[in-house]
């Protein structure tokens, strides 16, 4: 099979998928996140050691090994309950948002807005945080979305037609740093997911008790146009209702070290996920091998 008829047979799965979900009540559709969850954590283990063995390293004694398997298998399903939210935006844009998720914190972001400044929006893979860039552009705020780009070409333009559907705008990680810039100097807010391991080119900060390599994007940007990094975090309260933290502004006294400053910025935000994460570790996609570069040996 050719790369270019596997692209499409993947885009009309998923296009299937996403038609089928929209014809079905809110909670039915969010009840195959349920089932996808459990499917891919139980019968396929996907990344099953990985999340375990994340978790275990995280907290130590804190839970039993009953316990820990309960928190990863709640974080499939709260990913999986995500991914099918993200699905439904063409039925979610028609409903107020604002009805199943509540703001926390929210005041000074939109005071800050209303200056014509831009600012850094940071957060993890935490929660539906897909969701809550549409509910930001849903109330008006002038938002950029910095996204990836997934192999498959249609399923990635299918992605970014869902997250356009609220107003939000794109920058995509080729031009990251001409759009961002660009975007602040417009007086728009940025969200970026910084809690995925950087590799060599990131910034060492503590996660959780451990190094961990991470993003120096956020940091860099808001130290070199001035503007302030906000963190939001969102928490699932029940199957349709959701509610979101905002902190910040997050700062530090700037010094003469460029390096430094971005390390303690970055340090600085990284402690706010940390501190949901610790709060509510059933929301965090633990998944993800963030600690490859640091700990490399925990993933052998």
């Amino acid at each position: 099979m050719t790369k270019t008829l596997q692209h499409k047979i993947e885009y009309l799965i998923v296009r299937a998928l996403m038609v089928f979900l929209n014809l079905l009540p809110l909670k039915l559709a969010l009840r195959f996140g349920d089932i996808l969850g459990f499917f891919a954590f139980s019968i396929l283990k996907v990344r099953r050691k990985v999340s375990l063995g994340n978790l275990k390293n995280s907290f130590g004694d804190r839970y039993t090994d009953k316990e820990y398997r309960t928190i990863a298998l709640r974080s499939y399903i709260s990913f999986a309950r995500s991914m099918i939210e993200f699905g439904l935006f063409p039925k979610l844009s028609k409903m107020d948002l604002s009805k199943f998720i509540k703001a926390i914190g929210d005041e000074l972001m939109t005071e800050h807005f209303k200056t014509g400044q831009g600012m850094t929006i940071v957060s993890g893979h935490f929660g539906n945080f897909e969701l809550m860039g549409a509910f930001m552009a849903s109330r008006g705020w002038r938002i950029d979305f910095l996204v990836g780009r997934q192999r498959n070409h249609l399923v990635n333009n299918l992605m970014n037609r869902n997250r356009s559907i609220f107003g939000a705008g794109l920058i995509e990680i080729g031009i990251a740093a001409k759009g961002v810039f660009s975007a602040l100097k417009k007086g728009r807010g940025v969200v970026m997911l910084s809690d995925q391991d950087a590799g060599k080119d990131g910034v060492i900060v503590d996660f959780l008790g451990r190094p961990a390599s991470t993003p120096k994007g956020p940091a860099a940007f808001a130290l070199k146009t001035g503007c302030p990094i906000y963190v939001f975090m969102p928490v699932r309260e029940n199957l349709v209702n959701h509610t979101v933290y905002f902190e910040g502004p997050i700062t530090i006294t700037k010094s003469d070290d460029k390096e430094e400053d971005i390390r303690k910025l970055t340090q600085a935000y990284t402690d706010v996920i940390a501190k949901y994460v610790t709060r509510y570790p059933d929301f965090y996609f633990w998944a993800h091998r963030r600690w490859k570069t640091t700990c490399s040996e925990e993933y052998r």
